[in-house]
């Protein structure tokens, strides 16, 4: 079969970088296109991903118009050239595509329907299937939604394919037994981004000083770092910080998809935006499994009071691996599973409709 599989996103090159090799080592021909970010385009160089480059994204609203025209006839282009049967992503482009080209659209969307209105207005009409975490159940009922246990952070944080590399920790000069938090701030330039709240750099600095007499801090950052928090950023290679989230002691941040990583793999997260309590998976994983917290801006104290409780706590990694364990057992291996939904599409659909305990295979 010949796949492709679209990157929008520096996240999304962790979430397929396995699904492509494995489509590879399955004898597949994969192709790989990007939305050029320079983050995501690092990541795949890193992994030895061979890449389309489809042109820039812009943050202003009116050139990301211009420019999704630009994705859309430049992956239309690629897509007649390479006689694409099947492509795969959290992409707009490759349903619009799918209008003009026999080629099927699945699109794998975690995200509510309310937080990300554009993408949901855009790309499911076109689209051939949607496959969603189960947390997202409640709004994924159409004939086109498949969903399943499990979350995108998943796909590549699942113990069977994440081994966590304690010589990262050599890097930044930390010793195993050091304890040591990483903070993250987040641009808030996506579209779905606009007209949210986050941290001020007030709040920042109060984290900072709240967590320093406990460990060493390391911020992580979207764009370049404001100067007065230079002192604190985390100089290391994106692919690698993964490997430091799992080591750290706790997280804070405004960043949804490294609170979840965090949380996935063992790590209490914090954070603090006004998409707090209303995001489907980062409740799941709140409200069941107990591995995250969210607070909106107006809530900050309360969270720096649950924080002060969380470095009063013994043998708090210990506990959050307990949490973890329970989710990782009542989750499947998104990976394997998307392999499988993948090669037997779309007869994957019917039999994943069928029961929900099919999917257990894949656990």
């Amino acid at each position: 079969m010949r796949i492709l599989v679209d990157i929008g996103h520096p996240g999304q090159v962790h979430l397929f970088r396995l699904f492509i090799r494995l489509l590879a080592e399955k004898g597949h021909d994969v192709f790989v296109t990007v939305k050029e970010i320079p983050t995501a385009v690092q990541l795949l160089d890193a992994y030895g991903i061979s890449y389309k480059s489809l042109g820039k994204k812009f943050d202003s609203v009116i050139l990301k118009g211009f420019s999704q025209l630009k994705f859309n006839y430049n992956l239309y282009r690629y897509v007649r050239q390479n006689r694409i049967d099947l492509a795969i992503g959290s992409s707009i482009t490759i349903t619009h595509v799918s209008i003009f080209h026999k080629m099927k659209a699945i699109v794998l969307d975690d995200d509510d329907a309310e937080a990300v209105r554009l993408f949901s207005l855009f790309a499911h009409p076109f689209a051939d299937c949607i496959l969603s975490p189960a947390a997202l159940a409640h709004q994924r009922s159409g004939s086109k939604d498949v969903t399943y246990n499990g979350t995108h952070e998943l796909f590549y944080l699942h113990p069977d394919y994440f081994v966590p590399d304690s010589t990262v920790l050599e890097e930044i000069g930390i010793s195993p037994s050091e304890p040591f938090f990483i903070v993250r701030f987040v641009s808030g330039k996506a579209y779905h981004d606009l007209g949210e709240q986050w941290m001020t750099d007030r709040q920042k600095m109060e984290i900072i000083k709240l967590l320093e007499p406990h460990g060493r801090v390391f911020i992580t950052t979207e764009r370049d770092i404001e100067p007065v928090f230079r002192k604190w950023q985390l100089k290391v290679k994106p692919e690698k910080i993964h490997h430091l989230l799992f080591y750290s002691t706790l997280f804070v941040g405004d960043s949804q998809t490294m609170t979840s990583e965090a949380a996935i793999l063992g790590t209490p997260a914090l954070k603090c935006n006004t998409f707090a309590h209303k995001l489907s998976i980062p409740n799941m994983l709140e409200d069941k499994y107990d591995l995250c917290y969210s607070y909106l801006p107006s809530e900050f104290d309360v969270m720096i009071r649950k924080i002060t409780d969380l470095l009063d706590t013994p043998g708090l990694k210990t506990k959050w691996k307990q949490k973890r364990d329970r989710f990782l057992k009542e989750s499947i291996n998104p990976t394997k599973f998307l392999l499988w939904f993948t090669e037997s599409y779309p007869d994957s659909i019917s039999l994943m409709k069928s029961s929900d305990e099919f999917q257990k295979r894949f656990i």
